[in-house]
C-alpha cells in the first residue's frame, strides 16, 4: 500500500506524539480494527469520521487504553502502551478524553468534579486545584457554574464541564469520542466553540465526530474509516474536494442530503 503523503502544518516536524502500527483488534471473532496504521504529530488536529460502526471509537479508545489491542504496538507521548503496567497510568495523565455522555458525578459540584482528578493524580492541594479548575471554567465560558450540580446544568453546558475537567489534568493530548452526538442541536456549537478556541491554542486533538463543518474548519488532517480500516485520509481541502475511495464519495453524499433534507 503506498504511502498517503500529508501536508503538515510547521509545527507537526519531529517524532510522533502518537503513533500505531499494524493495530489489530477483535470483540471475539469479530475484527474491529484491521492493520491501523497512524501517526499524529505534536500539535496537529485529527477528525476521524466514517459510518456507524466502521470502528472510529474503538480506534480513539485504544489510545488511553480503555480498549486493549491483540495486536500491533501504540506509543503515546514515547511511552509503550502496549507494554501495559505502569506504562497506562502514564499515559493517561497526559491524555484527556471527553465522551458523548458527559459522564460527571452527580454527586459532586461543578468545581468538585474538575478537581478530583488534580488532586488525586498530581497531587495538587484543594487551593492549586481549584485556582486551575476555575481557569478553565472560564475558559469554556461557565465559571458561574461551579457551585452547581450536574443535573442543574444544561447537556451543552455539562460537555463544557466535561472538557474543563479534562484540561484541569493539563493534558498533553484530546481525545473527543462524539462529542456532540448526544446533545440538542442548539447546543451543538456551544460546545463546537470550545473545542475550536483550543485548537487554535495548539492543543493536539484526536476528534471522532460527524460534524463535517468542525472537520473542514479545524483539522489539519480528516481520516475515513469503514469497516475497521482507514480508508482514506488527507487536508480537508482534498478530502471534501476530491475524494478518491468511493466508499468515502458514498459517505460525504449521505451527510450532504441529511443536511439537505434538515
Amino acid at each position: 500500500m503506498e504511502e498517503v503523503n500529508v501536508h503538515l502544518p510547521d509545527h507537526a516536524l519531529g517524532e510522533p506524539i502518537i503513533r500505531l502500527e499494524g493495530v489489530n483488534k477483535f470483540y471475539g471473532q469479530f475484527q474491529v480494527l484491521t492493520g491501523i496504521d497512524l501517526s499524529v504529530r505534536a500539535g496537529e488536529r485529527i477528525v476521524v469520521c466514517g459510518p456507524s460502526g466502521s470502528g472510529k471509537s474503538t480506534l480513539i479508545r485504544c489510545i488511553n487504553r480503555l480498549e486493549v489491542v491483540q495486536q500491533g504496538k501504540i506509543v503515546v507521548d514515547g511511552i509503550d502502551l502496549t507494554a501495559g503496567g505502569k506504562n497506562v497510568d502514564a499515559v493517561r495523565a497526559e491524555v484527556g478524553m471527553v465522551f458523548q455522555q458527559f459522564n460527571l458525578f452527580p454527586h459532586l459540584t461543578i468545581l468538585q468534579n474538575c478537581t478530583l482528578a488534580p488532586m488525586r493524580s498530581r497531587g495538587m492541594s484543594k487551593e492549586q486545584a481549584e485556582d486551575i479548575a476555575m481557569k478553565y471554567l472560564k475558559r469554556v465560558r461557565i465559571p458561574e457554574q461551579a457551585n452547581k450540580f450536574p443535573s442543574q446544568l444544561s447537556g451543552g453546558q455539562q460537555q463544557r464541564v466535561a472538557i474543563a475537567r479534562a484540561l484541569c489534568m493539563s493534558p498533553k493530548i484530546m481525545l473527543f469520542d462524539e462529542p456532540t452526538s448526544a446533545l440538542d442541536p442548539e447546543m451543538v456549537k456551544e460546545v463546537l466553540d470550545t473545542m475550536i478556541s483550543l485548537a487554535e491554542d495548539g492543543m493536539t486533538m484526536l476528534c471522532v465526530t460527524h460534524e463535517m463543518g468542525f472537520a473542514r474548519s479545524v483539522a489539519d488532517r480528516v481520516i475515513f474509516m469503514a469497516d475497521g480500516r482507514i480508508v482514506e485520509q488527507g487536508p480537508p481541502q482534498e478530502f471534501f474536494g476530491a475524494p478518491k475511495h468511493e466508499k468515502l464519495r458514498q459517505f460525504l453524499g449521505q451527510i450532504l442530503s441529511s443536511h439537505q433534507a434538515h
